[in-house]
């Protein structure tokens, strides 16, 4: 219903929205059991699976239309543990090795969410094709950001890349959903979903967005306040499930928590990432988890014969092995000095780059002249390359442990350079913070005990995906839908 007085205006840059007391709420206002935030992947799984669970459920999303940053994704889901497809192709795989291969690759390893992701995995593979697609039951083996067609699953992570290999037993886990084009997949799983919401009798109401949420004395979350347009309002809600996105394009924010994207880099983002869903959160006091961590990239390949070069700094010196998974690659030329680097490959191994985010520099016919106008230190690429040639031709990297499939001599002649320096490649992130949350999406306050009546989930939820060192492509995709259902049932059965 709408409101009988003004709700505050709305809280812009990092300010906390205000937080509505529960007399806010007339006896006679609009009630629903649970009440979710935003409709993309994570706010559209919690949505049906609470409305499957019975509740009466309200989805409020401020754009026009459904799927938010989700209908940007390629497409990917993160999955494992033995699923149609892995045994289709011939890649076995246990929730076990999932579970140890995403605990080497995590920054702050939360266990039990891990746990669950990875021994749940199968069911959430087979839960998403029951919206009504099945993922192609093939295999992609080469090395690109996405499948070049419908391959139904490829390597998205860092799994066969040292020191991963040798802690986990490698497999593939990146599903891809059997669209082509980069973002085609995931708009097609959003329209099934939102088929599935109608059919579950949930509500939606387009362009309309929450403002405020409403605690009683307590500190429980009783309700929202909400806009459309010059309308306001107030409703009442059992429970409330935050999943409006995550805050790449709030500069602010950006600025305050993760100031490398602000920085010659390309956002990755709705116009509604601005981190408002983050902020209803802590206005209530729940507790913000790696803030600091974002997602930054600016893949090299394809065509996959480059990934067989070599990457060196400003000083000649290799520093990350070139067959890692391009956000770890980018994330490590980020730390070096100046954020520079190049990309060496030879005659026999140049192609061009599809991609078009590494621009080709230059190229050079001897070795002496490409160091020289790199500006490298004297016999500094010299010697790097030379050690480098000598062990790829016996299939061996002593130095960083590339793996065999992607090592070969880089002594044909002449020799490209593509410059991989930050601000000269077009790098683009996105946030990877949020909410810190418990197993089911409850909100946490600073001491572990939860805001009662709050869930997140998605770009707003602190999850498995905490770093963009271990990132793995699929993983929003995979943990938004995942931990989605959970805080969807978890607050469709809130007592």
């Amino acid at each position: 219903m709408t409101s009988s007085t003004p709700l505050p205006g709305e809280a812009k840059g990092t300010a906390l929205p205000a937080v509505l007391p529960a007399d806010a709420l007339p006896g006679d206002a609009e009630t629903w059991d649970v009440v979710v935030v935003g409709l993309g992947i994570a706010g559209g799984c919690a949505a049906l699976e609470a409305a499957r669970a019975g509740a009466r459920v309200l989805v409020l999303e401020r754009a026009a239309v459904p799927g938010g940053t989700t209908v940007m994704a390629g497409g990917h889901f993160y999955l494992g543990g033995g699923t149609a497809v892995q045994v289709a192709t011939g890649h076995d795989d246990t929730p076990d090795d999932m579970y140890d291969y995403l605990v080497a690759n995590s920054l702050e390893p939360e266990l039990d969410k891990i746990r669950a992701y990875c021994d749940g995995s199968v069911e959430h593979f087979d839960w998403l094709e029951a919206l009504g697609f099945e993922f192609e039951r093939s295999f992609f083996p080469g090395k690109a950001v996405i499948q070049p067609k419908t391959e139904g699953l490829m390597f998205t992570g860092n799994e066969k890349v040292w020191p991963y290999r040798d802690q986990a037993r490698p497999a593939p886990r990146g599903h891809k959903v059997p669209v082509p084009g980069d973002t085609e997949g995931a708009k097609l799983v959003m329209d099934l979903l939102v088929e599935r919401l109608a059919e579950a009798g949930v509500a939606v109401r387009y362009e309309t967005g929450v403002t405020n949420l409403v605690a009683d004395d307590s500190g429980s979350v009783v309700g929202v306040g909400w806009r459309s347009f010059g309308e306001t309002g107030v409703l009442r809600a059992h429970a409330v499930v935050v999943a409006a996105g995550g805050f790449v394009m709030n500069p602010d924010m950006v600025s305050e928590h993760t100031p490398a994207l602000g920085s010659k880099l390309f956002t990755l983002g709705s116009t509604y990432d601005d981190g408002l869903g983050i902020r209803l959160g802590a206005s209530v006091g729940g507790q913000l988890k790696h803030m600091d961590e974002p997602f930054i990239t600016a893949p090299f390949y394809p065509p996959s014969s480059l990934v067989k070069g070599l990457i060196v700094n400003k000083l000649g010196r290799r520093f990350v092995a070139e067959d890692s998974y391009h956000a770890r690659t980018s994330y490590h030329v980020l730390h070096q000095p100046d954020a520079a680097a190049y990309l060496i490959v030879d005659s026999e191994h140049m192609a061009e780059q599809r991609m078009g985010l590494v621009p080709l520099l230059d190229g050079f016919e001897t070795v002496e002249e490409m160091e020289r106008e790199l500006k490298l230190p004297e016999g500094s690429l010299v010697a790097t390359l030379a050690r480098y040639n000598e062990h790829a031709a016996r299939g061996e990297d002593p130095d960083l442990h590339k793996h065999p499939d992607w090592l070969a001599p880089q002594d044909q002649g002449p020799w490209g350079v593509f410059d991989l320096t930050l601000g000269t490649a077009l790098y683009a992130g996105f946030t990877l913070g949020g909410l810190r949350t418990d197993l089911d999406g409850r909100v946490l306050h600073d001491d572990g005990t939860e805001v009662p009546g709050l869930f997140a989930a998605g770009a707003c939820a602190s999850n498995i995906a905490q770093d963009g060192n271990g990132y793995c492509s699929g993983t929003q995709l995979g943990e938004g839908s995942f931990f989605g259902r959970r805080a969807g049932r978890a607050a469709a059965s809130r007592d």
